[in-house]
């Protein structure tokens, strides 16, 4: 049986925990929120996961594995520290390693630990492609994010648009997927992890769409190279609790969790 710790109890979490509820393979021993969040937590836990206890931190404690399902703070404040105590880690949200010099902090922090941190692939697929194709070589990797006006709201484009009247599809970013991650947090994780997959931060080419024709969140993704091209669009439906999230996010950590727990791993 893996023995998991989860930091976050939000729609991500709460998701995870609700299907994996009746996997025998896989237990919730520990939910880590912030310490004022500690008693709202534990009325959600406790019908999806009554054996796990919630808490602010680890405490001490050494799961088999310590899954980041809360937001960029966490990784520093909760990620590198596990690492460096050799506890295995997975990373939900990859846009925080567009800040300078995280993503060393995390291999340097695996590294002491003599552990692994993965970062998993979200919302977005084709990353063993890509990676596979980076062996190669990459010439260019573009992605396209389109999404309703309304799943950009509390963004900087809020700030340039009036989303509520939009009539045509708009741009309301183009660069690089480092500035994409570090503007659109909560929105571009699909950025980040593709150019960690592929060119990087800084060659990876993203733009995004606010698009009221569109009810989903659709990524499209252009990689050219020495292995030939490809050329992968993903419609992928909002979470009901959080329109900025893919419910495919939710999926693929689960997928990454029973790939652990199981005897066969795909």
């Amino acid at each position: 049986m893996l023995h998991v710790s989860m930091i976050g109890c939000g729609a991500i979490g709460v998701g995870v925990m609700e299907l994996l509820k009746s996997d025998p393979e896989v237990t919730f021993d520990l939910v880590i929120v912030p310490e004022n969040g500690v008693d709202a937590a534990r009325s959600v836990v406790s019908s999806l996961a009554p054996q796990a206890k919630v808490a602010a931190g680890l405490n001490g404690s050494r799961p088999d594995l310590l899954i980041e399902c809360a937001g960029h703070r966490a990784i520093e404040e909760h990620i590198i520290p596990a690492l460096e105590r050799g506890i295995p880690c997975m990373v939900v949200s990859v846009g925080a390693l567009s800040e300078p010099g995280l993503v060393e902090r995390l291999e340097e922090a695996a590294q002491r630990g003599k552990t692994q941190v993965q970062l998993l692939s979200g919302a977005i697929g084709a990353i063993d492609a890509l990676s596979a194709a980076k062996i190669g070589g990459l010439d260019s990797v573009v992605y396209t994010g389109r999404k309703p006006p309304y799943a950009w709201k509390g963004t900087p484009a809020e700030d340039k648009f009036d989303l509520d009247k939009l009539e045509t599809a708009t741009v309301i970013f183009e660069g690089s997927a480092r500035d994409a991650a570090r503007l659109f947090p909560k929105n571009a994780n699909v950025a980040a992890t593709l150019s960690l997959a592929g060119l990087g931060l800084d060659q990876t080419q993203v733009r995004l769409y606010a698009d009221p024709g569109v009810t989903e969140n659709v990524h499209h993704v252009e990689a050219k190279g020495a292995f030939g091209g490809f050329e992968l669009t993903m419609r992928g439906k909002p979470l009901a609790a959080n329109p900025k999230t893919s419910a495919l996010t939710v999926f693929s950590v689960v997928r990454a969790l029973a790939n652990r727990a199981h005897a066969v791993s795909i």
